[in-house]
């Protein structure tokens, strides 16, 4: 049974440093691109944290929810770098943001303070933890190069952020300040995200376990049919998507617990989600 080695060439970044390579050929269709499909999947990531900062913007909501969409993009744009070049450094870009994003994501959580000022004790000592936390992270992650335990302890704090979704909605002392209505928007929107991210999680796996088959079947398919076979690419798409509801489920019960739940709704623009501020 063929393997992607077989279809893969030498390209314009050299020899891989990544400590990850996936099922898709490198350098089958670019001198430029080691793996065109992953890469150009990201553009999706990036439209999503573009659209959620202009919302954003629009609605003049608190800037930690920006710097969040900010990460998103880093992480976009660091996992384009890392699969057009297959290079460790790239490899970096892409998978800290995603540490970055999710714990900033459960201090979010975590601060149930009234208001949005960073002056209390308590929101001052949560930020320095958070900023110790990342550069912890940052230096073993340099020091032990093993994915797998990056993969671990963002498993863990994405968990780490549904398990407090449901702690504030349905047993903290600040769940009072949000109406049930509310709750149940909140819920499905994390619920939603959290499916959809675990889809992608799924299909990413059977790309690794069965992508001797799954090269086999881009051959005989052809291309470019067969780039609907490239798994990690959907795995992109719908992470993106599925942090997207989640982010925006987060930055829900945070309004509502953090402020006045009367000031904010859920609406669409188009086919997305977003928070609308209704005392503008």
């Amino acid at each position: 049974m063929p393997s992607a080695n077989e279809l893969s060439r030498d390209g314009f970044f050299g020899p891989i440093t990544a400590s990850l390579d996936w099922c898709e050929a490198n350098y089958q269709f670019s001198y430029y691109i080691a793996e065109l499909v992953n890469t150009l999947s990201n553009l999706f990531t990036l439209y999503l944290a573009i659209r959620g900062a202009k919302n954003l913007r629009q609605e003049s909501l608190p800037g930690r929810f920006l710097v969040g969409c900010i990460g998103f993009a880093l992480i976009g744009a660091g996992s384009f770098a890392f699969h057009a070049s297959l290079l460790y450094e790239a490899q970096l870009a892409d998978e800290l943001p995603m540490i970055y994003v999710a714990s900033m994501s459960i201090w979010i959580l975590y601060d149930y303070q009234l208001g949005f000022d960073l002056s209390s004790i308590q929101t001052k000592s949560q930020v320095a933890f958070l900023v110790l936390f990342d550069a912890l992270f940052t230096w073993s992650y340099a020091v032990y190069r093993n994915p797998v335990y990056h993969q671990v302890v963002f498993a863990a704090l994405v968990i780490s952020c549904a398990i407090r979704i449901a702690y504030l909605l349905n047993w903290s002392p600040v769940r009072t300040r949000i109406p049930d209505s509310k709750k149940q928007v909140i819920a499905q929107m994390f619920t939603t995200g959290a499916v959809t991210f675990a889809s992608g999680f799924l299909v990413w796996n059977l790309d690794i376990i069965f992508c001797g088959t799954l090269t086999n079947w881009k051959r005989n398919l052809g291309w470019p049919a067969a780039f609907l076979l490239e798994g990690h690419s959907w795995w992109h798409l719908l992470t993106g998507l599925g942090t997207y509801y989640m982010f925006i489920g987060i930055q829900y019960i945070t309004l509502c617990i953090k402020d006045d739940h009367r000031k904010f709704t859920m609406a669409r623009r188009s086919w997305l989600p977003y928070v609308k501020r209704l005392d503008k």
